[in-house]
């Protein structure tokens, strides 16, 4: 998680002006604990990850879009919003830093992995999918994209650093919105631990960049 307090000290958010212009920013995306009655850590996914069943850090990001606002070319057929809303998020100034610097280290060890910003934008998602060196996909549905995240998709065996993000969009034609979520769970799974995942004020730089990521992907579908 050292990345992210990287990618704040480089962009200036972690500033007294770079945080309110952050604030501003990301105002319309709301940031929560996961709800208990979430799928995510029922699923055979996150069972066979966490075998220890250590302690995780749980968190969900909402951002609601009117349907009017959303590119008509993303709306159909079903599940290319979900599909086009993960490339959002990996291709677009959000991850902008994480990439590079992920391809500085990684990328000549790793060429066949997604690492283009055009690429990134123009991938489906299938299950199988590595991205940058640091996710891969597992799942995906026409609401959802869920890849492992926390270290390289090249270390297959539990990791020090684990996790799931899930990426979802759900269009409902009733209330003529759209519904953007990002879900992340952090766990330790290499080894029986006690405590959380990672300290307090990492848990909270990971909250801020959640929401720029929403904000970036997000905006990169709207007409």
């Amino acid at each position: 998680m050292g990345i992210i307090k990287k990618a704040f000290a480089l962009t200036g958010w972690g500033t007294l002006a770079g945080a309110g212009t952050l604030a501003w920013y990301t105002r319309k995306s709301k940031i929560m604990p996961l709800p208990t009655s979430d799928y995510l850590p029922s699923t055979t996914l996150y069972s066979r990850l966490n075998v220890h069943e250590n302690q995780t850090m749980q968190d969900i990001c909402i951002r609601k879009v009117p349907i009017s606002n959303i590119k008509p070319e993303y709306l159909e057929p079903n599940g290319k919003l979900a599909e086009k809303f993960c490339a959002g998020v990996w291709s677009t100034w959000g991850y902008a830093y994480q990439r590079r610097y992920l391809e500085r280290k990684y990328r000549d060890q790793t060429p066949t992995q997604l690492w283009d910003t055009k690429d990134l934008a123009a991938s489906t998602y299938e299950v199988g999918t590595y991205i940058t060196d640091h996710f891969e996909v597992l799942s995906k549905t026409p609401e959802s994209v869920i890849v492992r995240c926390g270290d390289s998709p090249r270390v297959q065996e539990p990791r020090a650093s684990d996790g799931l993000f899930e990426m979802v969009a759900i269009p409902d034609k009733e209330s003529g919105e759209v519904e953007f979520q990002l879900k992340s769970v952090f766990f330790n799974a290499d080894a029986k631990k006690e405590g959380p995942p990672m300290p307090k004020h990492v848990e909270i730089l990971h909250r801020w960049y959640t929401k720029v990521w929403m904000e970036s992907a997000v905006r990169s579908l709207l007409k």
